[in-house]
Parts: structure tokens; C-alpha cells; sequence
């Protein structure tokens, strides 16, 4: 039996921290209170366990360890005091693939109609895969996927349909 295109694995374990404020008048504080530099716009920045990713203008999302949410969400409460920010625990609405391999790209331009090659290492893209509203970027060796829990089943098996070993896309 041929082997997939790329390995497609649910990631379980990580908490995501909904950080909405104005960025220019917020930033010192909201980089305090993750650890972490604010990310360029369309951009994520990662010390390796944790990743500050820009989703729009106003937004970014705070990807960590599920067991360091309380600390986390302690820290932005105490260093965004006195601004208006919304801080909110959104982990259990997502739903995180990893696709990797050498064929990952490939696998993600058929449901996806992003310019992967297009994405710096350290950029973010907010696109769909299949009609599902998703975010991306860069791993190593493919790229992670957060999707909405609600549509984690149906994301799952377009990933994996993508996969299918002899579906290599042809070369353009």
C-alpha cells in the first residue's frame, strides 16, 4: 500500500488565549503579560512552547501549553489592567491539525486557495481549507492548522482525503 501524502495529526493538549485590544496603545503591555514580542501583522512569533499569532488589526491569539492557561490568562489580567482589552479563553472551540512531510504543501493547496509558497517562515495566513474558516503557518517540516471544534470531524477527513497516497498534485 502506498503511503500518504503527508501525515495528518490532531494536536490535543494546547490552550489559546483570545487577545483583543488596541495593538499600538496595548503591545508593551499584552508582550509583558505573554512573554512574548508582538508579531507583525500576518505574522507569529514563538519562543518554542509558545506562539503570539497576529489574526487581524485588533486580535491575536496566545497558543500555549493547555497546562499553563491559568498563569497565562493571570499575567494578561494583571499587565493589560487599565486598558480596554478583551482577554478570552478559547481553547475548547479549536481544533489543531499538524500536516507534515514533504508533500504537506500540496496537500493543504487542494483545499486551500493560499499562496503556501507565498507564506514566510514566520507568517500566519487566516484562509479556509475546504470551506472552514482556518489559520496557518509554518512548522519545520509542514504546517500547523487550528480550525473551529465544531467543524474538527469534517476538517480531519478532507486533511486526510487530501492525502490520499497516488494524489500528488502535478507539477505547474
Amino acid at each position: 500500500m502506498a503511503e500518504a501524502l503527508a501525515r495528518i495529526a490532531r494536536q490535543d493538549g494546547l490552550g489559546m488565549i483570545l487577545i483583543r485590544a488596541d495593538l499600538t496603545r496595548a503591545g508593551d503591555a499584552i508582550a509583558e503579560g505573554t512573554g512574548l514580542a508582538i508579531p507583525a501583522t500576518t505574522r507569529i512569533t514563538t519562543d518554542g512552547s509558545r506562539s503570539l499569532g497576529w489574526m487581524s488589526p485588533d486580535e491575536l491569539l496566545l497558543i500555549l501549553p493547555a497546562t499553563e492557561r491559568p498563569e497565562a490568562l493571570a499575567a494578561l489580567e494583571q499587565a493589560l489592567m487599565g486598558e480596554h482589552a478583551l482577554i478570552a479563553d478559547v481553547s475548547d472551540m479549536r481544533a489543531v491539525f499538524d500536516v507534515t512531510g514533504p508533500h504537506a504543501a500540496d496537500v493543504i493547496a487542494k483545499l486551500s486557495p493560499t499562496d503556501l509558497a507565498a507564506i514566510p517562515p514566520d507568517g500566519l495566513r487566516r484562509s479556509r481549507a475546504a470551506q472552514t474558516a482556518v489559520a496557518f503557518w509554518h512548522l519545520p517540516d509542514g504546517f500547523r492548522i487550528i480550525g473551529f471544534r465544531s467543524t474538527a470531524d469534517y476538517l480531519s477527513t478532507v486533511l486526510k482525503n487530501a492525502a490520499t497516497p497516488g494524489s500528488t498534485l502535478a507539477p505547474r
